[in-house]
């Protein structure tokens, strides 16, 4: 299996975080080891071109090591990570997103998973989590509800029989996978909730 490659904090800051991706970290071409091991050798070897020449060898394979670790800290900030790592860190913070998704759009899914996950199974949650994947907000209806009384025993508000109902209106219906709005919906639902989902297309305003 093979690992991104290396980019130091600053050259993520420069490429705006859009680390494309590369060979493995250790077939980068002139990547120069911060520690030679040629250097933390006894003095008696210092003369010795073989010994050098040999340890110089492991200094190619050391090299990638130090410099992931000089800059680990933009390995774990999503607007620095390099491209490729990123997709693990989709993964480990658990995103709605199956990784087809724009670049910012998964660095923002795993900026913001924290605070997602915060709200998961709320009706704020379920909106976020479809906006996040589709890049629009959805129409959400439940039948739930929230009400007071003035009086004991006052009528229940919403229906007895629990339901949710997404809906997602966009230009094109056929440019969206119904299968992955049910998919990001079933994740980001109230778990006791039975929910329908479908995708329709955006009406025109009247006279047009």
């Amino acid at each position: 299996m093979t690992t991104p490659r290396p980019r130091a904090a600053a050259d993520l800051r420069k490429a705006g975080g859009r680390a494309a991706p590369g060979p493995g970290r250790g077939s980068l071409p002139g990547l120069v080891s911060a520690h030679p091991l040629g250097e933390q050798l006894p003095a008696v070897f210092a003369d010795d071109d073989f010994a050098l020449r040999f340890v110089s060898g492991l200094d190619i394979v050391l090299a990638p090591v130090f410099t992931v670790l000089d800059c680990l800290e933009a390995y774990f900030t999503p607007a620095l990570a390099p491209e490729d790592f990123l997709g693990w860190l989709t993964d480990w913070v658990g995103t709605e997103l199956d990784g087809t998704e724009p670049l910012p759009t998964r660095r923002h899914a795993v900026a913001s998973a924290v605070a997602l996950h915060r709200v998961r199974g709320t009706r704020r949650g379920l909106s976020a989590a479809v906006e996040l994947a589709f890049g629009i907000r959805p129409d959400i209806s439940e039948s739930g509800g929230a009400t007071w009384s003035a009086r004991p025993l006052g009528p229940f508000p919403g229906t007895p029989r629990p339901a949710l109902h997404v809906t997602l209106r966009v230009p094109d219906p056929a440019s969206v996978d119904p299968h992955r709005l049910r998919s990001v919906v079933a994740a980001a639902r109230p778990a006791h909730l039975p929910f329908t989902a479908e995708v329709t297309a955006t009406p025109f305003p009247e006279g047009t």
